[in-house]
């Protein structure tokens, strides 16, 4: 495996990896949370390490053996997708307190500026910011391998896209002459992409968390439209599988009524 075919991967490997998807929505929606960004992100790429062991183990032999293998787990990722941006969607109004900035203006919001009483402690505001220190620390004592590195992990896991471009994508890439085997030169593609994955991931989420810091309005409404597309990615699944759903729903149906 020479540097030309590296950079090569590499290149097609950022162009798809900064074109907005289902992993982009989640990335955005953990930045506007109260989730750990890195623990998002972990979860995301583990996803991407599930692909590539699936490719390494033959998984391109058993789905080209049977599509309808790739149909179903392309329904239990459109399934998936629909209830994490269900989730998302319906905690969008809370988006904008999430973060330090957001719980210190809805709880000034709530507290009377004018007349206010000044107390020894330094008055409202005193008590204010007391109050949001207080209560950040909670938002951060999630565990790494909570949930927001579970979901991350269904998000990528589960994305029946993600898994077609592992398989269209790294073969195209792997020389049969080269120094390293098939399995390892595999490996190493995946990981690469991986990698930077991390990167472009990260960005797009502390992004979001400096979107609302700064604006918490904004952040609902971004909120709103990283669930609707989530949503609308998994209808989409949904609609490319409908003759087999179709069939299969036949198939139980005929069963049924014997």
């Amino acid at each position: 495996m020479d540097i030309a075919t590296i950079l090569g991967f590499l290149g097609v490997s950022f162009a798809l990896a900064m074109t907005p998807g289902a992993d982009w929505a989640y990335a955005i929606s953990a930045g506007l949370g109260r989730h750990k960004v890195t623990s998002a992100v972990a979860g995301l790429c583990s996803g991407y390490i599930f692909h590539t062991t699936l490719i390494v183990a033959g998984m391109a032999t058993l789905v080209a053996s049977n599509p309808r293998l790739l149909s179903w787990i392309t329904l239990a990722g459109a399934a998936y997708l629909l209830w994490l941006g269900i989730s998302t969607a319906r905690s969008w109004r809370g988006a904008g307190f999430s973060a330090d900035s957001g719980m210190l203006s809805a709880v000034q919001s709530e507290t009377p500026t004018q007349g206010s009483y000044t107390g020894e402690h330094g008055g409202v505001d005193t008590a204010v910011r007391t109050i949001v220190r207080s209560a950040a620390p909670a938002a951060t004592k999630e565990r790494f391998f909570g949930p927001a590195f579970l979901r991350g992990l269904g998000t990528s896991g589960t994305n029946p896209k993600a898994l077609l471009l592992y398989l269209a994508l790294i073969p195209q890439f792997i020389h049969a002459d080269a120094a390293f085997p098939v399995p390892v030169q595999t490996a190493l593609l995946g990981i690469s992409h991986m990698i930077l994955s991390i990167f472009i991931y990260s960005g797009v989420a502390l992004g979001a968390r400096v979107l609302l810091r700064q604006r918490p309005t904004a952040a609902r409404f971004i909120t709103l439209f990283s669930g609707l597309i989530m949503i609308v990615l998994g209808l989409l699944l949904v609609a490319e599988q409908a003759p087999v759903l179709a069939d299969s729903l036949r198939t139980l149906l005929f069963f049924l009524g014997k």
